[in-house]
């Protein structure tokens, strides 16, 4: 898996932001607080998507706002 590459999720780009969707959202879950963006490298999102598929952190939730 090449490392290079990387995920960036914005939450400002999200509809679910300020929802209770986003309190058990993967972004909020690593990043706390009032999150704005999480950036991960490919193996970064493979090691993720192993946890979360175990259900040991919580799914991404994000929803693009439609432009």
């Amino acid at each position: 898996m090449n490392s290079d590459v990387e995920l960036s999720i914005s939450c400002r780009d999200c509809v679910r932001r300020g929802t209770p969707d986003c309190s058990d959202c993967l972004v909020n879950f690593v990043l706390g607080g009032d999150p704005e963006e999480l950036t991960m490298t490919a193996d970064d999102a493979a090691i993720v998507h192993l946890f979360t598929a175990e259900r040991m952190m919580p799914r991404l939730r994000f929803r693009s706002v439609s432009k």
